[in-house]
């Protein structure tokens, strides 16, 4: 059984400044959880109802197993729909990131992205074309938002995600930086090299102005039909892909 105290601790882990205070999120999902298990991610421990035992007879011995039931998990699950396991995991503290760890290769720049889905989204891109930094601003949704480490379905555990000014970044990098905006040159006609820092911009407002100031290289996604806009997450897809494509081409 689980205690009222634990419990509380779990359901409190749903906010921001609790995650920051214990140092502590949730993962939830079999898929998710072995993910992180065969990560570098630290799991404090796994809570899994007593049907979904099996499910854990591969995961490390050195993992703290909690069975208990359906009805304790949806105590602290963010699903409408609770899964039978959920993993309390620990936020690992990143260096303090340095611009040469960027080089000859590309990282994303968020800058303000707000809705948890799509970060989820972005990171998930991020993992499937081997982009492995993720720089996001200070008011960029909490990446242990479990929206977003849903949305991620795993690839979280295999992205660094880092929070800071980007601002200062931009100035004191050397590399290229291309910005997705609505009067670049065509992303089909930019040549991207070899490495360099690819900057998207809020839902509603793109990038914003201060950031913009530092763009070297403004890039779109041509527009043939009439939508207003792309998705954020769907245009840093076609971004990702591209630079794939020309860098491994």
């Amino acid at each position: 059984m689980l205690s009222k105290s634990q419990i509380s601790l779990l359901k409190s882990l749903q906010q921001k400044k609790n995650r920051k205070t214990h140092g502590l999120f949730l993962v939830e999902g079999i898929k998710s959880v072995k993910e992180f298990a065969h990560s570098a991610y630290h799991i404090e421990t796994i809570y899994h109802t007593p049907a979904s035992a099996s499910k854990m007879l591969n995961l490390s011995q050195k993992i703290n197993f909690h069975e208990t039931s359906a009805a304790n998990l949806e105590k602290f699950s963010s699903l409408t729909t609770p899964q039978e396991v959920i993993a309390i995991v620990k936020i690992p503290q990143w260096p303090v990131l340095s611009t040469k760890q960027l080089t000859k290769s590309f990282s994303l720049v968020l800058d303000g992205i707000q809705d948890p889905g799509n970060l989820g989204t972005i990171i998930r891109t991020a993992d499937w074309f081997g982009i492995d930094t993720i720089i996001c601003s200070e008011d960029t949704v909490d990446a242990y938002n479990p929206k977003v480490v849903q949305a991620t379905m795993g690839s979280l555990s295999r992205i660094n995600v880092h929070y800071a000014d980007i601002s200062s970044l931009i100035k004191t990098t050397k590399l290229p930086v291309f910005g997705a905006l609505l009067d670049g040159k065509s992303i089909y006609d930019t040549d991207f090299g070899p490495e360099g820092l690819i900057v998207m911009g809020n839902e509603g407002n793109g990038i914003s102005p201060e950031i913009e100031a530092l763009i070297q290289n403004r890039v779109t996604i041509p527009q043939r039909g009439k939508a207003e806009s792309l998705n954020v997450a769907i245009a840093t897809a076609i971004f990702c892909s591209e630079v794939c494509r020309k860098t491994f081409k």
